[in-house]
């Protein structure tokens, strides 16, 4: 390889349509999350603008560090799998610690050190889309066993799955379990083996939404919130009717009505429903349009990637994002019943848009590297 060959490879060549989509979308998060939360912001701290500068900081911050993960080689996180996994086990055990974990909704999901507060659900995921792809990717000849290729990566899932049920965070059980089966299906565990397992832990998901009565009243007011409009139905009622009352064009940015003490966590679960009423939809179709960017761009960096590590790794970050939109536009629209989860780039929140950046910074490396291959 000759000097100027290395110098190429030594260099970070930027996605350009993946970096314009991911850095549009923070920019209209930005906009958005003032928007849906300054009457909130005032009330409660003051100042209309607290939300405002604290999303501008993590934006700044997810940015450099979406920079600083596309130079670092994806390859060195094969040798961090594992302890990357137990420091994911251990954060989302710590949040039962008193002094140390938070409650917010009802569940203990949030960590604070010092006056840092993140989110440890947000790591474990990254984590284990590392994990996966290494034991996948290192074991290839072997997949087809049961033993090698299948169980250990359950029983990991499980083992990640069990303090999440005790916060409990029933909808990240399910999200992680998504993801582990799309990788393992993509890596090459024979499918009979996924829809067997599959079959068998359907007793126990069943077991785990019906065994609390919060669960059950979400299941029900989903097919029909107009029965439950002071309780259960309320979110997805008036999520509804802000999506209603932005019909083609949009009310215009701030001047919707369903932010203003109506619906709850307007700038984090469900500034969907915000966008939906201000911009429209028109402002809607162009948000997908922005996503449907990212996760082509993602896709086709998967699918270019000549390592089996890390076509995994892009497709479990791929798959992860993507996961997350459909579950929050899911929600926010009354398609799937009632689940905290923020809107990548879009919601207010570090930790989604801190790791969601990182992720970003890592597939950037994966294409870059593959896309200078001489």
């Amino acid at each position: 390889m000759t000097r100027t060959q290395t110098d190429a490879v030594s260099q970070t060549t930027y996605d350009v349509r993946l970096l314009f989509a991911v850095l549009f979308l923070v920019g209209i998060g930005i906009v958005m999350v003032y928007s849906a939360s300054s009457a909130v912001a005032l009330e409660k701290f003051g100042s209309g603008t607290y939300f405002l500068k604290r999303q501008a900081a993590y934006s700044l911050i997810g940015i450099v560090a979406l920079v600083v993960f596309s130079h670092v080689p994806f390859r060195i996180y094969r040798s961090l799998a594992y302890p990357l996994l137990a420091m994911a086990l251990l954060s989302l055990s710590l949040v039962q610690v008193p002094g140390l974990g938070l409650a917010a909704g009802g569940a203990l999901r949030w960590m604070r050190i010092g006056p840092v507060t993140f989110q440890p659900v947000e790591a474990a995921r990254l984590a284990l889309i590392v994990y996966l792809a290494y034991s996948l990717s290192k074991k290839q000849p072997l997949l087809k066993d049961v033993w090698v290729g299948f169980v250990p990566h359950l029983l990991i899932l499980l083992l990640l799955s069990i303090p999440l049920v005790i916060q409990p965070d029933f909808g990240s059980v399910v999200i992680f379990g998504l993801i582990a089966w799309l990788m393992m299906f993509v890596g090459g565990v024979p499918l009979r083996h996924l829809l067997s397992a599959s079959l068998l832990l359907l007793p126990m998901a069943y077991l785990l939404m019906t065994n609390a009565a919060y669960r059950i009243k979400r299941l029900v007011s989903f097919l029909d919130p107009w029965q439950y409009p002071a309780d259960e139905g309320y979110q997805i009622i008036h999520s509804l009717m802000a999506f209603g009352t932005g019909g083609f064009w949009g009310a215009g940015i701030g001047k919707g009505y369903q932010k203003l003490f109506y619906l709850p966590e307007p700038h984090t679960d469900f500034i969907f429903a915000v966008i939906g009423e201000e911009l429209g939809f028109l402002g809607v179709l162009f948000i997908l349009g922005l996503y449907g960017l990212v996760l082509w761009r993602s896709v086709h960096i998967a699918c270019r990637c000549e390592d089996d590590f890390g076509m995994l790794m892009a497709t479990g970050i791929a798959f992860a994002l993507a996961v997350q939109v459909s579950i929050n536009m899911g929600v926010c629209l009354g398609l799937l019943p009632t689940k905290g989860l923020t809107l990548p780039f879009l919601s207010y929140g570090g930790s989604s848009l801190l790791l969601n950046m990182v992720g970003i910074g890592i597939l950037m490396n994966i294409g870059s590297h593959h896309a200078k291959r001489v």
